[in-house]
Protein backbone atom coordinates (compact mmCIF):
# COMPACT_ATOMS: atom_id res chain seq x y z
CA UNK A 1 0.00 0.00 0.00
CA UNK A 2 2.84 2.52 0.67
CA UNK A 3 4.20 1.36 -2.47
CA UNK A 4 1.10 2.57 -4.23
CA UNK A 5 0.76 5.93 -2.68
CA UNK A 6 4.43 6.33 -3.12
CA UNK A 7 3.92 5.90 -7.06
CA UNK A 8 0.92 8.05 -6.88
CA UNK A 9 2.68 10.78 -5.08
CA UNK A 10 5.73 10.46 -7.40
CA UNK A 11 3.38 10.05 -10.64
CA UNK A 12 1.44 13.71 -9.22
CA UNK A 13 4.95 15.07 -8.59
CA UNK A 14 6.07 14.26 -12.28
CA UNK A 15 2.69 15.26 -13.57
CA UNK A 16 2.39 19.05 -11.89
CA UNK A 17 6.13 19.33 -13.23
CA UNK A 18 5.19 18.73 -17.12
CA UNK A 19 2.41 21.01 -16.48
CA UNK A 20 5.08 23.56 -14.81
CA UNK A 21 6.98 23.01 -17.72
CA UNK A 22 4.02 23.40 -20.25
CA UNK A 23 3.07 26.14 -18.71
CA UNK A 24 6.91 28.00 -19.24
CA UNK A 25 6.36 26.69 -22.34
CA UNK A 26 3.47 28.39 -23.07
CA UNK A 27 4.70 31.54 -21.45
CA UNK A 28 7.55 31.65 -23.63
CA UNK A 29 5.50 31.25 -26.92
CA UNK A 30 2.97 34.18 -25.45
CA UNK A 31 6.12 36.53 -24.74
CA UNK A 32 7.92 35.51 -27.98
CA UNK A 33 3.91 36.24 -30.00
CA UNK A 34 3.81 39.43 -28.41
CA UNK A 35 7.31 40.45 -29.36
CA UNK A 36 6.71 39.31 -32.59
CA UNK A 37 3.77 41.24 -33.10
CA UNK A 38 5.54 44.45 -30.93
CA UNK A 39 8.01 44.23 -33.89
CA UNK A 40 5.92 44.56 -36.17
CA UNK A 41 4.02 47.38 -35.03
CA UNK A 42 6.90 48.97 -34.69
CA UNK A 43 8.91 48.59 -38.12
CA UNK A 44 5.81 49.35 -39.77
CA UNK A 45 5.82 53.33 -37.46
CA UNK A 46 6.83 56.31 -39.87
CA UNK A 47 8.52 58.14 -37.29
CA UNK A 48 9.34 62.21 -37.31
CA UNK A 49 11.64 62.46 -34.66
CA UNK A 50 15.08 64.14 -35.26
CA UNK A 51 17.86 61.43 -36.29
CA UNK A 52 20.26 60.68 -33.78
CA UNK A 53 22.90 60.51 -33.41
CA UNK A 54 23.24 63.50 -36.27
CA UNK A 55 26.81 62.46 -37.10
CA UNK A 56 25.77 59.64 -39.01
CA UNK A 57 24.28 61.58 -41.32
CA UNK A 58 26.88 64.13 -41.73
CA UNK A 59 26.56 67.41 -43.35
CA UNK A 60 23.05 67.41 -43.82
CA UNK A 61 22.62 70.33 -41.29
CA UNK A 62 18.62 71.60 -40.20
CA UNK A 63 16.31 70.34 -42.25
CA UNK A 64 12.45 70.87 -42.51
CA UNK A 65 11.12 67.52 -42.42
CA UNK A 66 12.49 63.88 -41.41
CA UNK A 67 10.34 60.24 -42.17
CA UNK A 68 12.38 57.18 -40.91
CA UNK A 69 12.05 53.52 -40.17
CA UNK A 70 13.78 50.72 -38.58
CA UNK A 71 13.74 47.29 -39.16
CA UNK A 72 15.53 44.35 -37.67
CA UNK A 73 17.91 42.36 -39.88
CA UNK A 74 18.09 39.26 -37.48
CA UNK A 75 14.89 38.18 -34.54
CA UNK A 76 14.95 40.45 -31.63
CA UNK A 77 12.38 38.21 -30.28
CA UNK A 78 14.82 35.26 -30.53
CA UNK A 79 16.00 34.01 -26.82
CA UNK A 80 19.62 33.06 -28.47
CA UNK A 81 21.85 34.93 -26.90
CA UNK A 82 23.65 38.20 -29.06
CA UNK A 83 22.64 41.53 -30.24
CA UNK A 84 20.39 42.00 -33.43
CA UNK A 85 21.63 44.53 -36.51
CA UNK A 86 18.75 47.04 -37.34
CA UNK A 87 18.32 48.86 -41.04
CA UNK A 88 17.28 52.36 -41.12
CA UNK A 89 15.45 54.16 -43.70
CA UNK A 90 15.01 57.71 -44.22
CA UNK A 91 13.86 60.56 -46.32
CA UNK A 92 15.11 64.34 -45.36
CA UNK A 93 13.60 67.44 -46.92
CA UNK A 94 16.61 69.46 -46.42
CA UNK A 95 16.69 73.34 -46.38
CA UNK A 96 17.90 74.36 -50.00
CA UNK A 97 21.57 75.78 -48.90
CA UNK A 98 22.30 72.52 -47.25
CA UNK A 99 21.12 70.60 -50.04
CA UNK A 100 23.75 72.54 -52.58
CA UNK A 101 26.48 72.42 -50.22
CA UNK A 102 26.15 68.58 -49.89
CA UNK A 103 25.92 68.03 -53.38
CA UNK A 104 29.23 70.28 -54.38
CA UNK A 105 30.72 69.45 -51.23
CA UNK A 106 30.38 65.36 -51.62
CA UNK A 107 30.31 65.34 -55.65
CA UNK A 108 27.38 63.51 -55.90
CA UNK A 109 26.34 62.30 -59.64
CA UNK A 110 23.45 61.62 -61.53
CA UNK A 111 22.15 57.99 -60.27
CA UNK A 112 21.15 57.07 -63.73
CA UNK A 113 24.85 57.25 -65.09
CA UNK A 114 26.26 54.64 -62.86
CA UNK A 115 26.54 51.16 -63.15
CA UNK A 116 24.96 50.01 -60.44
CA UNK A 117 27.35 46.70 -60.60
CA UNK A 118 30.11 48.84 -59.66
CA UNK A 119 28.68 50.31 -56.95
CA UNK A 120 30.27 49.22 -52.94
CA UNK A 121 26.64 48.36 -51.99
CA UNK A 122 23.65 47.39 -53.61
CA UNK A 123 21.40 49.23 -52.63
CA UNK A 124 19.11 51.86 -54.99
CA UNK A 125 16.11 53.97 -54.64
CA UNK A 126 14.15 51.50 -55.89
CA UNK A 127 14.88 49.55 -52.23
CA UNK A 128 13.18 52.14 -50.50
CA UNK A 129 9.83 50.50 -48.02
CA UNK A 130 6.45 51.15 -48.83
CA UNK A 131 5.18 53.49 -46.28
CA UNK A 132 8.41 55.79 -47.05
CA UNK A 133 7.33 56.48 -51.02
CA UNK A 134 4.76 59.06 -50.25
CA UNK A 135 7.11 61.21 -48.54
CA UNK A 136 9.62 61.14 -51.95
CA UNK A 137 9.68 63.35 -54.70
CA UNK A 138 7.17 62.61 -57.36
CA UNK A 139 9.54 62.68 -60.53
CA UNK A 140 13.18 62.52 -58.37
CA UNK A 141 16.26 63.13 -60.20
CA UNK A 142 18.74 61.08 -58.07
CA UNK A 143 22.47 61.58 -57.51
CA UNK A 144 24.62 59.79 -55.80
CA UNK A 145 27.99 60.18 -54.04
CA UNK A 146 30.30 57.17 -52.83
CA UNK A 147 32.29 59.56 -51.37
CA UNK A 148 29.67 60.93 -49.11
CA UNK A 149 28.58 57.19 -48.32
CA UNK A 150 32.62 56.61 -46.79
CA UNK A 151 32.90 59.37 -44.83
CA UNK A 152 33.74 59.58 -41.34
CA UNK A 153 31.77 59.19 -39.40
CA UNK A 154 30.51 55.92 -40.29
CA UNK A 155 29.09 53.94 -36.89
CA UNK A 156 26.75 52.35 -39.58
CA UNK A 157 27.29 51.29 -43.56
CA UNK A 158 25.26 54.30 -45.01
CA UNK A 159 24.15 54.80 -48.56
CA UNK A 160 22.70 58.25 -49.97
CA UNK A 161 20.38 59.32 -52.38
CA UNK A 162 19.93 63.08 -53.22
CA UNK A 163 17.36 64.97 -55.50
CA UNK A 164 19.01 68.22 -55.27
CA UNK A 165 15.99 69.96 -57.35
CA UNK A 166 13.40 68.76 -54.36
CA UNK A 167 16.04 68.74 -51.99
CA UNK A 168 15.34 65.38 -50.31
CA UNK A 169 17.86 63.24 -49.12
CA UNK A 170 16.97 58.89 -48.90
CA UNK A 171 19.01 57.49 -46.49
CA UNK A 172 19.36 53.78 -45.54
CA UNK A 173 22.08 52.74 -42.73
CA UNK A 174 22.75 49.41 -41.47
CA UNK A 175 24.55 48.46 -38.58
CA UNK A 176 27.72 46.67 -38.52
Amino acid sequence: MKTGRRARSAMLAAVAGLLLVGGCDTAVVDETRGCQEQLQVDEAKVRVSRWDPPEELPYVGEYSEIHWQARALGNPCSRAPGPTDWEYQGVIVLRPENAHRLAEQFTFVPFASIDPAELLHSHTPTDVRPDLVPFLPAKPRWLHSEIYNETAPSTRWRVAFLDLEHQTLLFMLNDH
